[in-house]
């Protein structure tokens, strides 16, 4: 059941027997020489409208526009502040706090959301809000693994590339085909949550927009495993999460 394809009558009736909501967050930001601008927004939105649809629960509108500083040195990227995100996100959550909607889940896309999504999720007087992003499970980590190994590594993966590529186009890209350097545990470990400094930084450190990641080993039919992994996965979770 979409939000945005409501009428406040049936909000009003849902709230009757549910007071779950689920929202997807993502970015608009440069995934390489063969993903699409758009793949981290496109992951939990496509993850979260199944996972509504096969829990008999309400979606938002996925926020879209996020911080992402670090990739703009890449044209079509557009970055919000995280001061601009934090409150964005704290006032649609107080708005379905007010509606008497008491379990808020985010299904998120992007790793620099984490902290401000935290942040934001402490204003809220009553409801109780949980945040995980689609790769956050086991299920999904062993699918990651046995098809991409190192190779994953931290931008532009080929796991998430996999996804986009299930219900939209597949790109092809020498560029793409050229093995990135892989990234040692201690710098994944150290730009967790998409810590990568500056633009300009960014830009000349992964000059393709790849951050240690093979994207060119993405596959459709891999993306429908790890898609059908983190909607069962996340239903499950879901559900739990209504009865606390």
């Amino acid at each position: 059941m979409e939000l945005i394809k409501s009428t406040w009558i049936e909000i009003a009736e849902y709230l009757k027997v549910s007071d779950g909501i689920i929202i997807p967050t993502g970015s608009v930001e440069q995934h390489g020489p063969m993903g699409l601008i758009g793949t981290d927004m496109i992951c939990a939105d496509e993850i979260a409208s199944l996972v509504a649809e096969k829990s008999n629960a309400l979606i938002t509108p996925p926020i879209t526009y996020a911080p992402a500083e670090f990739n703009m040195g890449f044209p079509g990227t557009i970055s919000l502040s995280v001061k601009v995100y934090r409150s964005l996100c704290s006032d649609v959550f107080k708005s379905l706090e007010r509606h008497g909607f008491r379990h808020i889940y985010i299904i998120n896309g992007h790793g620099a959301n984490l902290d401000p999504l935290n942040q934001a999720a402490k204003h809220l007087k009553v409801a109780n809000c949980r945040i995980k992003s689609w790769w956050d499970f086991k299920t999904v980590n062993t699918l990651r693994d046995k098809y991409f190994g190192n190779w994953e590594g931290m931008h532009a993966t080929p796991a998430e590339i996999s996804i986009t590529q299930v219900n939209n186009r597949t790109i092809a890209s020498s560029l793409a085909d050229i093995e990135p350097e892989q990234l040692s545990k201690k710098y994944i470990k150290e730009h967790s949550g998409d810590k990568h400094g500056s633009a300009t930084e960014h830009r000349e450190a992964f000059p393709d927009g790849r951050v240690g990641s093979h994207s060119a080993l993405a596959r459709k039919e891999y993306g429908i495993e790890l898609m059908n992994a983190a909607i069962s996965e996340i239903r499950k979770d879901y559900l739990m999460f209504l009865k606390t």
